[in-house]
């Protein structure tokens, strides 16, 4: 018996944390942990990076609406999804029916610091990567608001969002 009834899937910004916090929520609750991103990558065997420079932002989606379907037919685990995921109407509405959705919420100063250790992020490769992180959370605050729990993540250690999360999935009944 795993220690959750219902998937988890964590949301937000690119860089707020889901993957990091996602494998150490999956650990303390004994679950698997999925990688949205990862499960992309490995069905498309391509770099997410690549899908997007040779197909498009649409396509992408498509694939990831595909996946994230697939992952949530699955046994309850926790889930990181990619940044723009519950932004697609349509896997924000699957996400809702089928998980327990956890927004992890991080200022721009934080998401900045993290994205700029490493170049794989499509959406920030215009040259004002701060600029193109505050319109993306301007635009997708109020969509990432709709998500079941939030839980804040700053620069301090990703086991004090665990433990937050872990407290409110207790509070929900969903996690043992």
């Amino acid at each position: 018996m795993t220690g959750l009834s219902r998937t988890v899937a964590l949301v937000g910004m690119m860089g707020a944390g889901k993957s990091s916090v996602g494998r150490r929520l999956a650990a303390r609750l004994g679950v698997a942990f999925k990688d949205a991103d990862s499960e992309i990558e490995e069905a498309a065997g391509a770099p997410v990076i690549e899908i997007f420079e040779r197909y498009g932002e649409a396509a992408f989606r498509d694939g990831e609406r595909k996946v994230i379907a697939r992952l949530l037919g699955e046994e309850p685990h926790v889930l990181a999804t990619g940044g723009g995921a519950f932004v697609d109407p349509q896997t924000r509405a699957r996400l809702k029916e089928s998980a327990v959705t956890v927004w992890i919420k991080a200022p721009v100063d934080v998401l900045l610091a993290r994205v700029q250790r490493r170049d794989t992020r499509p959406l920030l490769r215009n040259g004002d990567p701060r600029g193109t992180l505050e319109r993306l959370l301007a635009a997708r605050t109020p969509i990432y608001q709709e998500a079941d729990v939030t839980v804040e993540s700053d620069d301090g250690p990703h086991a004090t969002a665990v433990d937050r999360i872990v407290s409110a999935l207790k509070q929900r009944g969903v996690a043992t």
